[in-house]
């Protein structure tokens, strides 16, 4: 018996259940030397700027932050040359991923993506009782033509993540048109970039290619990766006007911490020191498929 009456969706969901960490390998397995992969979190601390500016505001920390993070929306609409009415700041990707489902899924309608995908996605559906509808991947990459099939009068959103998490695929934001050209306006299309700045081939950009044409293109991005920021949970998403003010209605209250938008302010003005680091990730990553694949590993 449980205490409460809990909402049926809640009650039939199962927690997301991230990796260990390597403390907890050694208090629960005696495994000393233990290297955590299943995060996929960068093996780099932050770059020395962000960590000064860190440092250096966490005597503010009696003090509630900007709810909005109207700094930050500024740096990223100016880093990205976009208007500033276009950007939300979240808790993270997935955080700004949940306002969108809040705000748009009601119990009973579809989101549609590709899988196996993003662990958290099942769950954050389940959350607001939207049903999953699930795409199988061919060749451990997205079937676009069966994404846009699985469409119907019931979907709300359609979610990709390009580069796919975990089989590290992408597609070219040509055949994103593809998919977005046959899909309704009235169906959001979000693209979750979370790992974009580890892509060293020429994928184009939906922010400049797609959404001057299509205004239901929604792009999430993340401090957490690239920018070594994941303790601090920044994301942010480049869409609509009408899409970011109903992001923001759901916007949990000071979700963005201040010390999270000092140190993110920071990670935008230090790029140059954050690409050198992307630069040694992506080297390293593409010794080791070429050593796994010289041993024989079919690879996506």
């Amino acid at each position: 018996m449980s205490v409460g009456r809990v909402r049926p969706a809640v009650a039939a969901m199962v927690s997301y259940r991230p990796g260990k960490s390597t403390a907890q390998a050694e208090d629960e397995h005696g495994i000393t030397d233990a290297i955590k992969l299943a995060s996929n979190e960068n093996p780099y601390p932050p770059v020395p700027a962000v960590v000064a500016a860190i440092a250096a505001a966490a005597g503010d920390v009696n003090r509630y932050g900007d709810h909005r993070a109207a700094d930050l929306r500024a740096a990223i609409a100016g880093w990205l040359e976009v208007d500033v009415d276009r950007v939300a700041a979240g808790c993270g990707s997935v955080g700004l991923l949940q306002q969108l489902l809040l705000a748009y899924v009601d119990p009973g309608d579809e989101v549609v993506y590709p899988w196996p995908s993003f662990e958290a996605y099942p769950i954050d559906v389940q959350l607001t009782g939207g049903v999953e509808v699930t795409v199988p991947l061919v060749d451990h990459t997205f079937d676009l033509e069966a994404v846009a099939a699985a469409v119907t009068d019931r979907t709300k959103l359609v979610l990709l993540a390009n580069p796919n998490n975990p089989t590290g695929t992408a597609v070219h934001v040509d055949q994103l048109r593809r998919l977005v050209e046959q899909v309704p306006d009235d169906v959001l299309v979000v693209v979750d970039e979370a790992y974009r700045e580890f892509v060293t081939a020429d994928l184009g950009d939906p922010i400049t290619d797609l959404q001057p044409d299509h205004p239901n293109v929604v792009v999430l991005r993340t401090f957490s990766k690239a920018f070594g920021l994941a303790a601090l949970r920044t994301g942010y998403a480049v869409a609509d006007p009408d899409v970011v003010i109903e992001l923001d209605k759901v916007l949990i209250a000071f979700a963005v911490n201040h010390l999270a938008q000092v140190a993110s302010l920071a990670a935008i003005a230090a790029r140059d020191e954050v690409q050198a680091v992307v630069d040694l990730i992506t080297a390293e990553r593409d010794r080791v498929v070429a050593s796994l694949r010289s041993d024989g590993w079919d690879l996506p």
